[in-house]
């Protein structure tokens, strides 16, 4: 009888390792699965184990295709299972063609005069996923604010980052999830970071994917009023939980998407979203709603309008519809497009309450507040 022996952490078990499974036993009339102890998995992969060792052990026997489990509890990495191999001395040591640890463990099949089979890559019968991307599913939240940004935006793109200089953002409510999403789409809301985030997605790592910067989902993730390090990275310099905007923020939808990559390339007054971030930095600090739409109006006169984005209500070189959105009456502290502008939606900032609520009975006016999460 050829007795075959599969070893793993098998964490959370998922259809890949049942393939796997059997794939091994077919190279043989008896298969042993070991699995990692908890002790032994918090040892080498720093995480707690998903279920007490005696329940993951009853579980794999389950597996019509398993004849024995065994526990691995030896401390060297990658032969945990080296005591239950010496003692079964079995015929096959079966692994995949990514293991990590192949020369360890041709070394120890030879002390037994056992063989080291690969098993070929062959077409997976299930969607191939990982027992890490699970563990972020699980992980992942069910809802997810979105966010407007304030002042210093493309400071965040690594290749623009400026040293000393500030990103300052706002997530708010409310909130977006797989199944409810009451925006817009290709709206300069950061979409795509909290798309990511309820998908257990790494936020940052997707947003790089797609040429843009991190602050999108770097201030989904933390939530409230966010002042943030330019750099590669995000570094967090400080975190308000933004109630001097209750009642202030509304947002307009332009009526055009827009695509943030695209316009990455475009020319614009670097020196002038500095001095912005950096306004805008000294208004957290202070809570200062006047002082943050100070911000918000350098941010749109001296980079938005010079970049080429047409005037949003409530601007005087507005004509048209964009004019006859806002009535005179109706008059907000500043405006400034969201993401990479030149369409999506606009934020406003307004002095009172009753201001901001009487523009959100208008057309492609919205009512936004700020969302820090508590816990």
């Amino acid at each position: 009888m050829i007795r075959v022996f599969v070893s793993g952490c098998y964490d959370i078990v998922h259809a890949g390792h049942i393939q796997f499974f059997r794939e091994a036993r077919a190279l043989g009339a008896h298969l042993t699965v070991s699995f990692a102890s908890a002790e032994v998995l918090w040892l080498h992969k720093h995480r707690r184990s998903s279920l007490p060792d005696d329940h993951k052990r009853a579980l794999l026997a389950a597996f019509n295709m398993v004849d024995e489990v065994v526990v691995g509890t030896g401390q060297d990495e990658g032969l945990d299972f080296k005591a239950d191999f010496l003692r079964l001395r079995p015929d096959i040591l079966a692994v995949t063609d990514d293991d990590k640890y192949s020369q360890l463990k041709r070394d120890l099949c030879a002390q037994v005069g056992a063989r080291y089979v690969v098993l070929p890559k062959t077409p997976p019968q299930f969607s191939p996923v990982s027992t890490t991307q699970i563990v972020r599913l699980i992980r992942a939240p069910e809802e997810a604010p979105l966010r407007v940004d304030f002042a210093g935006g493309w400071l965040d793109v690594p290749r623009f980052a400026r040293e000393g200089a500030y990103v300052v953002n706002c997530a708010i409510s409310p909130m977006v999830s797989l199944r409810d999403w009451p925006y817009e789409r290709n709206a300069g809301l950061g979409g795509s970071g909290a798309w990511a985030l309820l998908n257990g997605r790494d936020g940052v790592l997707a947003e790089f994917d797609l040429g843009v910067g991190w602050q999108d989902p770097a201030i989904i993730a933390e939530t409230g009023l966010c002042v943030w390090r330019s750099g590669r990275r995000p570094g967090l310099e400080l975190k308000h939980n933004g109630d001097f905007l209750r009642g202030r923020m509304a947002l307009y939808w332009t009526g055009t998407p827009h695509d943030t990559p695209d316009v990455a390339k475009r020319s614009r007054d670097y020196d002038a979203i500095v001095r912005a971030g950096a306004v805008a930095c000294e208004a957290v600090w202070k809570s200062d709603l006047a002082l943050l739409a100070e911000a918000v109006r350098e941010s749109y006169q001296h980079v938005q309008r010079p970049e080429g984005m047409e005037p949003l209500p409530g601007d005087p070189d507005a004509s048209g519809d964009a004019r006859a959105a806002l009535p005179d009456n109706l008059r907000p502290l500043a405006w400034k497009y969201c993401g990479g502008g030149f369409g999506g939606y606009a934020v406003y900032l307004f002095g009172d309450r009753a201001q901001r609520d009487a523009a959100c009975l208008l057309p492609k006016f919205r009512a936004i507040e700020p969302f820090v999460a508590v816990g």
